[in-house]
């Protein structure tokens, strides 16, 4: 369809985080030091996770999806929030900005699904460790993988095919470094009752439908391991999800706050959203390698067998 038939503006302007030159400096320093930190430490994890044949388990086939998903997010915003920042036409174009929502629907929705799923997978190890195997099988979690990315690029169609048949007039500042779905639904000047809809059922299945899934299998992992009654295994329980709950919280923490703000560009609503969009993925390879025993040890592992292989 094409944009230019039914819309009498071509580009949005995106007033970013600061209009002052000297902070939007050291925010292009910051955020292109966080950028290569999101890329470099995802692509590590993903690099020891297909390295090392001791991680080759269902938990660490989702956290290499989970990284792939946060190399994707980051790189759907922070890419065009750098060069805003040294540009004085802060500008993306109607096509822009519905590719970035998409993409932003995609990886947000993806990775809501991959984090619920990776609850569920460390239910069934510390709920039923001795059936472990069983039922999560190779085949379960290949569907629950897919069934991820798929239920993410649903989500994206559908919201962007109603944005499609959008007419924007002459409202065309969006108070944001990136574009999203609330933002151009303030925009437009048709109906938006159906894009509304849409956008309710979304954050329904992906927030509030993803998060009861990991609320759920954490009540049943609290209760489980609080039934342990040596101390030691309590710990130990605890310890093989405690990476995964750091994870969930800061994403779920982060999203829910910006997406409970109104859309006005307020400085809290832009420092979640920089939260939710930016800073989380870069966090999570940090949080598994750091809290992680066995990534820590692959890591040593990985390091070793390439120094080895240098001097040889």
């Amino acid at each position: 369809m094409d944009l230019r038939n039914h819309s009498t503006i071509t580009e949005f302007i995106l007033l970013g985080l600061s209009a002052n030159p000297h902070i939007q400096a050291l925010f292009f320093v910051l955020f292109l030091g966080i950028y290569l930190l999101t890329i470099m430490g995802n692509l590590m994890l993903l690099l020891v996770i297909k390295a090392d044949s001791h991680l080759h388990t269902p938990m660490y086939f989702f956290l290499s999806h989970l990284s792939f998903v946060d190399i994707c997010f980051s790189s759907v915003t922070v890419p065009k929030m750098l060069e805003n920042l040294l540009s004085r036409r802060k500008t993306i174009s109607v096509e822009g900005c519905l590719a970035q929502v998409f993409f932003v629907f995609v990886a947000a929705g993806t990775e809501a699904c991959l984090l619920s799923v990776m609850a569920y997978d460390r239910y069934a190890a510390i709920c039923h460790p001795l059936l472990y195997g069983q039922i999560m099988s190779k085949q379960l979690y290949m569907q629950l993988v897919w069934g991820s990315w798929g239920l993410g690029f649903l989500d994206a169609v559908i919201n962007i095919f109603l944005a499609l048949n959008m007419i924007f007039c002459e409202a065309k500042i969006i108070p944001h470094y990136s574009c999203e779905m609330p933002s151009l639904l303030s925009l437009s000047c048709s109906d938006i009752s159906r894009n509304l809809i849409a956008l309710l059922c979304s954050t329904l299945l992906h927030g509030l439908g993803t998060f009861l899934l990991v609320f759920l299998s954490y009540a049943h992992i609290i209760t489980a391991i609080l039934s342990i009654s040596s101390t030691s295994g309590r710990s130990k329980a605890f310890s093989t999800c405690s990476s995964h709950l750091t994870a969930v919280t800061l994403y779920f923490g982060s999203g829910l706050l910006r997406h409970l703000m109104p859309n006005s560009g307020s400085p809290a609503e832009l420092i979640f959203s920089v939260q939710y969009t930016v800073i989380t993925p870069m966090l999570n390879p940090l949080i598994y390698s750091l809290k992680n025993k066995e990534v820590k040890v692959a890591l040593k592992r990985t390091s070793e067998k390439y120094l080895q292989h240098i001097r040889c």
